[in-house]
C-alpha cells in the first residue's frame, strides 16, 4: 500500500476524534479546532517516519494533537475563554434549550481545569481507552483512574454550583 493511501486511512480513522479533542481545547470554537486538527495531521504526515510503533498509532496521533493545542493555548492564552458560539443569550434566542445551557456549563467547567486534566477528561469523553489515555499523558493506569475520579468530582461540583 502506498504512503498516501495509508495516510488517508489513518486520517479517516482518527480525524473526527482529533477534531472533537481539539474542540474541547478550543472551548467549542470550531474554526480553531479545525485549524488544530489540520495542523495535527500535517505533523503526522511530516513525522510519519519517526513513529516507532512503541505505542498505538492513535496514541501517537492524540499526543501530537494535544501538543499542538497546548502549544497554541500557551502562545495565545485562549484556555480561559469561552467561545461566543456557546454563549447564546436566552433573550435573543427563543429556542435556547436546557441542553444548550448544560453544554455551555460543561465547556465552562472543563475550561477551568488544568491543561493536563483537560487533556484527560476530553480524551475520556471521546471514549478513548484509559490505558491509551494513561500512555498519552504519561501516567500509570492506577494514577489515571484516581485523577479521573477527582476530575469528575470537580466537574460535578462546578456544574452543580453553576460556576
Amino acid at each position: 500500500m502506498n504512503l498516501e493511501k495509508q495516510f488517508t486511512e489513518i486520517y479517516e480513522a482518527h480525524a473526527s476524534k482529533v477534531f472533537r479533542l481539539c474542540l474541547g481545547y478550543a472551548s467549542g470554537n470550531e474554526d480553531l479546532a479545525k485549524e488544530w486538527q489540520q495542523e495535527s495531521f500535517i505533523k503526522v504526515w511530516q513525522h510519519r517516519k519517526s513513529f516507532k510503533g512503541k505505542s498505538s498509532i492513535s496514541t501517537w496521533i492524540y499526543r501530537i494533537a494535544v501538543n499542538i493545542c497546548l502549544a497554541d493555548l500557551r502562545k495565545t492564552k485562549l484556555h480561559t475563554q469561552i467561545s461566543d458560539k456557546l454563549v447564546v443569550s436566552a433573550t435573543t434566542e427563543p429556542e435556547y434549550t436546557k441542553k444548550e445551557e448544560q453544554l455551555e456549563q460543561m465547556y465552562h467547567c472543563i475550561s477551568q481545569l488544568t491543561l493536563n486534566n483537560k487533556t484527560i477528561i476530553l480524551m475520556e469523553l471521546e471514549e478513548i481507552s484509559q490505558l491509551e489515555i494513561a500512555e498519552t499523558v504519561g501516567l500509570t493506569h492506577g494514577t489515571l483512574r484516581t485523577r479521573l475520579n477527582r476530575i469528575r468530582q470537580s466537574l460535578l461540583k462546578c456544574i452543580t454550583n453553576g460556576k
